[in-house]
């Protein structure tokens, strides 16, 4: 029987997902194997012993430790894309609010509310709309930094709207690079992309490399007047800088969904409440798929969409055992546990071996079932973190 812990409110059906005959789910799961969540901090959570595996049902993992967990061979999962077409949408609704008076002709028509006379309101109406004159996105240039799932997504739309599209992405992968349309002009760099862009769409994940990414020497160089969009993390930008750019009348207007108390008031700035992925649909998704990730690697020992560890599978050979081993990603650990099988009469009938940065992942199928000296071995190797049989 596997266990998962759950924190935050998961979706039903992701939580459907786990078979209730050989799953046991819940938020008060003791010694589980596994911890299914959204938004719980786990930096101060204390680490069962149990814990094999960790999922985020959404894109960003800031919320876990994951380099302690890594030392301690915990694969953590995120769902990359799963929240991507609801982000995509309210980046839209984001640019059209900063474009058009919404806002503020809604906020007219608020104050008048003592009026009884719908002639008379319908007349005002006509000649103080003049107020709230906004523009159109068609034929502007939005560039997107950051063109993974969201972020090409985001470039499929604003070319169905009319846009021109621009894009900046020093980390494209082969995957994302087919994805996105021969539409979207490359750019060199950050510089270049902000000083062509009318609207810049920021999609990029929170670590050290991208920790301000927007600041103030970039935003020098902006177009005057540009409207920029944070749906990605609040890190990303430098918030002062922001607020500078916005009174010296550089950047146009700020739209982001992590709104800070210096930014609340500020006339140019439209927050919202984290809610970029707050769509039934996105939660379902990234709940399912949250679900699939862990499911696969408890029973199977497969990796797919780790941010720690390598993404590795291999299909189960009729029969046989499963080991599955984490591992420093140094020379001659594979080498050792092989010896040690064999020593131990354990053959081998498949394997797959992959290595990310400084971990490295295996899956060995065993014709025999290896005795648990055999498995206390192979977790005596020096530099073998975890060794699980499956």
């Amino acid at each position: 029987m596997y266990k998962v812990r759950t924190y935050n409110q998961i979706s039903v059906k992701g939580l459907d997902r786990f078979p209730r005959q050989s799953y046991e789910v819940g938020s008060d799961i003791g010694r589980p194997d596994a911890f299914l969540l959204r938004s719980q901090k786990l930096h101060a959570e204390p680490v069962p012993e149990t814990l094999v595996a960790v999922a985020r049902a959404g894109a960003g993992v800031n919320n876990v430790p994951i380099a302690d967990y890594s030392k301690k061979g915990i694969v953590v999962f995120n769902t990359p894309g799963a929240n991507a077409n609801a982000v995509k949408e309210l980046v839209m609704a984001g640019m059209l609010l900063a474009t058009r008076g919404i806002l503020a002709g809604m906020a007219y028509v608020q104050t008048l509310t003592s009026m009884s006379d719908a002639a008379e309101m319908s007349a005002l109406l006509e000649k103080e709309k003049a107020r709230f004159v906004g523009g159109e996105i068609k034929g502007k240039t939005l560039g997107i930094v950051g063109l993974g799932a969201i972020g090409s997504m985001v470039a499929d739309m604003a070319l169905a709207m009319g846009m021109k599209v621009v894009g900046f992405d020093p980390a494209l992968s082969i995957d994302a690079a087919w994805r996105l349309s021969n539409e979207v002009t490359r750019m060199e760099n950050l510089p270049s992309l902000l000083a062509r862009s009318d609207y810049v769409s920021l999609h990029v994940p929170a670590m050290d490399a991208t920790k301000h990414l927007i600041n103030a020497d970039n935003l020098a160089g902006i177009k005057t007047g540009a409207v920029l969009l944070n749906f990605a993390r609040e890190t990303i930008v430098d918030s002062s800088a922001i607020l500078r750019s916005l009174d010296a009348g550089k950047l146009g207007r700020y739209v982001c969904d992590f709104p800070e108390p210096a930014l609340l008031t500020h006339a140019k700035v439209i927050s919202m409440p984290h809610i970029g992925a707050s769509t039934e649909e996105s939660e379902e998704n990234c709940a399912v798929m949250a679900a699939n990730e862990l499911m696969d690697y408890l029973e199977n020992g497969n990796i797919t969409n780790s941010v720690n560890f390598p993404n590795v599978s291999m299909e189960r050979t009729p029969g046989t055992t499963r080991l599955s081993f984490s591992n420093d990603n140094v020379s001659g650990v594979l080498g050792h546990v092989l010896s040690v099988l064999a020593d131990n009469k354990v053959n081998v009938i498949d394997m797959v071996n992959k290595s990310r940065g400084e971990l490295a992942f295996n899956i060995i199928d065993l014709e025999n079932a290896p005795t648990e000296s055999v498995v206390s071995a192979i977790q005596g190797i020096e530099h073998v973190i975890r060794v699980r049989v499956i």
